[in-house]
């Protein structure tokens, strides 16, 4: 049996609505994407970006509290996480969000 993503350390109930929308159903299947892929694909089904979650993630992953992130560390953390939020950013064939997603589903979005 799969255990939801919550179970791992740093990552609440609400992570588990928010990975299955990104098609990340457990924490075995976020442990096998791993935590810059398993980030890329919340940004690109809409979650905002938040550095802190995103080290929240992977300090859990490693099994460490949130806030052992420190220095060099962090530093290099935080440009994985830009590299990740710019390409996001940058790819225009990911699926529209906020009002986009909306109008789309109404006929009046990007696809007119």
């Amino acid at each position: 049996m799969a255990s939801p993503v919550s179970s791992i350390r740093n990552l609440g109930p609400a992570s588990d609505a928010s990975f299955a929308r990104a098609g990340i159903e457990s924490a075995e299947a976020l442990r096998a994407l791993g935590p810059d892929a398993a980030y890329t694909r919340l940004l690109a089904t809409g979650s905002r970006p938040h550095f802190i979650a995103y080290y929240a993630m992977v300090m859990g992953l490693q099994g460490r509290p949130w806030n052992d992130c420190k220095g060099k560390e962090k530093e290099a953390l935080r440009a994985r996480f830009d590299a990740i939020v710019t390409s996001v950013a940058a790819d225009t064939t990911a699926a529209p969000t906020g009002i986009e997603s909306v109008l789309n589903e109404i006929g009046t979005g990007l696809r007119r």
